[in-house]
């Protein structure tokens, strides 16, 4: 029911995830992500927990890869999850169990993770992957969302997705983005990319409202001096 794909940026240290799904609000459930610990994916038969466990692991000091067997050593229904984890280096790290639905896979490279299941082929997550790593100078948010929208062109899922999620976290214990589109009848992706195109030229406006609101910019709103 999902694909996703989890990345950090070398360069500036940010994290996050970019996923869709055919169900609704999959970015209130699926993607998790902490300013530099990581970020983690939760899908296929959800459980939201195993993404904050495995956040909370890797603020200890846990690596991607013993993250991810410290969180399902002795778990009982590692059978129906799909996980993938991105932490800090950018160390990957993943599972799909024996009941992950339909057609599912994962691909890696360095930095990134991506999977999905009930896929319209194979070949998905790797055209994500691929995407990912061709654009290491691009904003981490923009490069997710590429990679998401080559996801959906390679084949994306067998039936139509319906919602979508677009989560990166920088320095702050916040995120810097958290863009979503719960329901979208014809194409989530394509309105989380108008979401971003939105958010992007007002995005720093809003952490320096956070972080120093006497250096703000006006809203530009009506009754705004």
């Amino acid at each position: 029911m999902t694909f996703s794909i989890a990345g950090h940026c070398a360069r500036t240290g940010m994290l996050g995830i970019a996923i869709t799904t055919s169900s609704i609000c999959v970015a209130s459930r699926c993607p998790w992500a902490r300013a530099g610990v990581g970020a983690v994916s939760t899908q296929n038969i959800t459980d939201p927990g195993l993404g904050i466990r495995g956040l909370d692991l890797m603020a200890k000091g846990g690596v991607a890869g013993e993250t991810l067997a410290r969180l399902l050593e002795g778990y009982p229904f590692a059978d129906y999850r799909q996980v993938t984890i991105v932490d800090a280096q950018g160390r990957t790290a993943h599972h799909s169990g024996a009941k992950t639905l339909g057609t599912n896979a994962v691909a890696e490279m360095p930095h990134c993770v991506a999977a999905g299941n009930l896929l319209g082929n194979r070949d998905v997550p790797l055209a994500m992957v691929r995407s990912f790593a061709a654009n290491p100078a691009s904003h981490l948010a923009e490069r997710l969302l590429q990679a998401l929208e080559v996801g959906v062109a390679a084949g994306g899922e067998m039936g139509p997705v319906k919602s979508a999620g677009l989560l990166v976290v920088d320095r702050q214990p916040w995120p810097l983005v958290d863009l979503r589109v719960d329901w979208h009848d014809l194409a989530p992706v394509g309105a989380l990319r108008g979401l971003w195109e939105a958010y992007r030229p007002q995005m720093n406006d809003y952490l320096t409202r956070a972080l120093d609101p006497a250096a703000a910019p006006n809203y530009g709103v009506p009754g705004d001096p």
